[in-house]
């Protein structure tokens, strides 16, 4: 079979650009082919510079470059280029006074649960909060504030489009949760989640703020180190279970967030499932899950314990039918939030005025360096 661009267009016109429904050659995607001994070398443009589909769509060019002619012929170097500058950022962020992550060393410690509650406790405290659900993968701030079917507005301010956030509860709410169906499953790879995550923050409409939370996926991972890039964090709250097996991972998340490289203060622990009070005896606590873990471990590694919320039946209907427990504010559960919300707000406070404010990170090739 002869080499020659003509053959190697005939095998780049059998990749697909997923998003596009037609094949790279079609969409004059390839150009400045060249050849270097048994490897084929060329240019890649894409529509925007930020393609999720850019690693995938290389890959399928390996393949096919391979299967065409039959190992005779490799890709070499994929120079990659942008027929659109992305747009240009507007700062959604400058009245937003302290930005607070949520997070949690592993899933299933009630981290969204603590997240939503806090929020609302902050509303009702009369403070202007918004809360942005990075949990990209598995959403569930809509379901939790009983917003599934709600659909966030648009507006455009100088050619970009600004998302105009969901409210409830004196709460605005920005999720990926809005823009999928709920039944689907999130298959994205890191590029494709990372990209909707900047879209909610610099894209939503979030105006004057006292707080704006953060509900981070489990654990640490892209999502994580998007968030330090993207927005000056005042500081992380972790959510843990008093268990061992929780403890464990939640200081994995201490040492991330308080790393050289990361440098996020981190305000405190939140002991979840601290104890099951029945709501036929409200005074009896039963630690089913061990006994103050989580005050233990903040007392090892030197940081507050913000609080200790027991295991009540009304916090699981809450998040079921979209009714925080936080907003009946005299109940067990709703006092245990808004203590926590008072004592988060004390450690900011403290935090602010102890400390320099925090920077975003930038990340190059290398290392990371923070922007000064």
């Amino acid at each position: 079979m002869s080499i020659n661009i003509e053959e190697v267009l005939k095998a780049l016109s059998k990749v697909t650009h997923p998003a596009q429904n037609s094949d790279i050659v079609s969409l004059n995607m390839v150009s400045d082919i060249r050849f270097s001994g048994k490897e084929v070398s060329f240019t890649l443009t894409f529509q925007k510079a930020d393609d999720p589909l850019t690693s995938s769509l290389i890959k399928g060019c390996r393949i096919a470059i391979a299967s065409h002619f039959h190992n005779e012929l490799q890709v070499g170097e994929v120079k990659i280029e942008s027929l659109f500058k992305p747009q240009p950022k507007i700062n959604t962020l400058e009245k937003v006074k302290n930005i607070i992550a949520v997070a949690s060393g592993k899933g299933g410690v009630g981290k969204s649960t603590v997240a939503s509650n806090l929020a609302v406790a902050l509303a009702m405290a009369g403070y202007k909060v918004g809360l942005i659900d990075a949990d990209v993968y598995g959403p569930s701030v809509p379901k939790m504030f009983d917003t599934e079917n709600d659909q966030p507005l648009g507006r455009q301010e100088n050619g970009i489009d600004i998302i105009i956030p969901v409210e409830k509860y004196g709460v605005k709410l920005l999720s990926v949760g809005y823009f999928v169906n709920k039944e689907d499953a999130l298959v994205w790879r890191g590029p494709m989640a990372t990209s909707a995550l900047k879209q909610l923050i610099h894209q939503g409409d979030w105006g004057e703020l006292d707080f704006l939370m953060l509900d981070l996926p489990p654990g640490t991972g892209d999502v994580h180190l998007t968030i330090v890039q993207e927005m000056a964090v005042t500081g992380a709250v972790i959510v843990s279970t008093p268990q061992e097996v929780a403890l464990a991972d939640v200081v994995k998340g201490i040492n991330m967030f308080k790393g050289e490289k990361i440098n996020v203060p981190v305000l405190g622990l939140v002991e979840n499932m601290a104890w099951f009070t029945p709501a036929e005896l409200p005074n009896n606590k039963y630690y089913i899950f061990g006994k103050e873990g989580c005050k233990n471990l903040a007392e090892k590694v030197n940081i507050p314990l913000l609080g200790q919320i027991p295991i009540v039946q009304s916090i699981c209907e809450g998040g079921d039918n979209g009714t925080p427990a936080a907003l009946n504010s005299e109940s067990l559960v709703g006092m245990a939030f808004m203590k926590l919300a008072e004592n988060v707000v004390a450690e900011i406070n403290k935090r602010n005025k102890e400390m320099d404010p925090t920077k975003q990170v930038e990340v190059s090739k290398t290392r990371l360096n923070f922007k000064h």
